[in-house]
């Protein structure tokens, strides 16, 4: 994965920057000692609440610090770049095309635009003005979240539709799109009325594209290969998640004629809505330094070491007198191992709201969350080797100190 400075321009079909690099002091930044958040008065945080933006989501791969710091050195044409990391993403993804993006709320976005304008000028330049334009975008009312917010801002109408029935019957010469909540496919499509495959059929038949939110669908790889290889017309993936790329960036892959759509809709073009959702060099690279790695990994591997530290932290919260400890259900479309640790909250006099507060206000700061039926959620995924023990003595010492 370590990549040089001439091997990085060069992979990237940059090879004619690669002479061009300033040379630059290596031993007086690795011998740094300065730690931004102690001068900025914040402590850092061990992470179980998973991949939550509000916290900083994930970890970039250590691999990608150099590369993204060298390709922020120097000037380069966006689109140029663009060019050559969509087409390694998409051989990745086994997609048409790809682009990176600012999350897979920016990839949203610009899926949405691109299915609203396709690649014409005057219609980029009114968005989100829908006159002549087609206005409306399906969803299964069990897919509506918090993120459909990112297809709305286009000016679009979302209409919501609970039955296949209802569906046929909602699809007009104003649908747009059809927006689709990733993990509702497969094993899990109990929990959607008209599976993605359906919904494929019946969009393509209509004319109009489906678009995938796949943010939920990481570990493992395969799961978005499968989406490609379905035909699916837009998947929007996040990069800062457990892909572990920069925090801002995203994937949109799909059709060809819809990416270069999107990407008319996108920053560096002034006259878009896109143009706020700027990704820059730094993030282009990073995402896919990251997706290249990801796409290697041994799943298998990270699932025993998430499931061992789950047990761990199970078996030692078991040892406090008075706790029950249990897991949540699984994912739709990955195992996410979640502990879920309850006690007498009147017999100990201690909330479970008041031992989240302790755990982030002690030494070492943890992040947790207060489970909706009560008590604390645990979720053990992405953790250092060795967090876990930290979390269980900090829960044995907020107990201890109740009684």
């Amino acid at each position: 994965m370590k990549l040089g400075r001439r091997s990085l321009l060069k992979s990237l079909g940059l090879a004619g920057l690669a002479g061009s690099w300033l040379p630059w002091r290596r031993a007086e930044a690795a011998g740094s000692k300065r730690n931004i958040y102690q001068d900025l008065g914040i402590r850092p945080v061990l992470n179980f609440r998973g991949t939550v933006t509000a916290i900083g989501a994930s970890k970039e791969w250590p691999e990608l610090h150099e590369a993204m710091s060298e390709a922020a050195r120097h000037f380069v044409v966006l689109d140029e770049l663009q060019d050559k990391i969509g087409e390694r993403l998409a051989r990745l993804l086994g997609s048409e095309d790809a682009m990176v993006t600012t999350g897979a709320a920016g990839a949203i976005t610009l899926g949405t635009c691109a299915s609203l304008t396709g690649s014409d000028g005057e219609k980029i330049r009114r968005l989100p003005d829908l006159r002549g334009m087609k206005t409306e975008v399906v969803i299964q009312k069990v897919h509506r979240n918090d993120y459909d917010h990112a297809v709305r801002n286009t000016g679009v109408k979302l209409i919501e539709v609970e039955s296949k029935e209802q569906m046929l019957n909602a699809v007009g010469p104003q649908t747009a799109m059809m927006f689709y909540l990733g993990g509702s496919t497969g094993d899990w499509a109990w929990e959607t009325p008209v599976p993605l495959d359906e919904c494929l059929g019946i969009a393509r038949k209509a004319g109009f594209p489906v678009m995938v939110d796949a943010a939920n669908m990481l570990p493992p790889w395969d799961n978005l290969r499968k989406l490609a290889a379905l035909g699916t017309d837009l998947i929007c993936i996040s990069g800062g998640k457990h892909l572990r790329g920069p925090q801002c960036s995203g994937i949109l892959a799909g059709r060809k004629d819809l990416i270069h759509a999107a990407r008319l809709n996108s920053n560096p073009h002034s006259n878009s809505l896109g143009r706020p959702l700027k990704v820059g060099r730094e993030e282009m690279v990073g995402v896919y330094l990251a997706a290249e790695k990801y796409a290697r990994l041994d799943f298998a591997a990270l699932e025993r070491q998430s499931f061992e530290q789950a047990e761990f932290l199970s078996r030692e919260l078991r040892k406090i007198p008075g706790m029950e400890v249990s897991y949540e259900p699984h994912d739709r479309t990955r195992r996410v191992h979640r502990v879920v640790a309850r006690w007498n909250e009147a017999a100990r006099r201690l909330t479970a709201k008041e031992c989240e507060r302790r755990l982030m206000e002690g030494e070492p700061r943890i992040a947790a969350l207060t489970h909706k039926a009560g008590g604390l959620l645990f979720t053990v995924f992405m953790n250092e080797p060795g967090d876990e023990k930290h979390l269980a003595r900090r829960m044995r010492e907020i107990f201890e100190a109740r009684g």
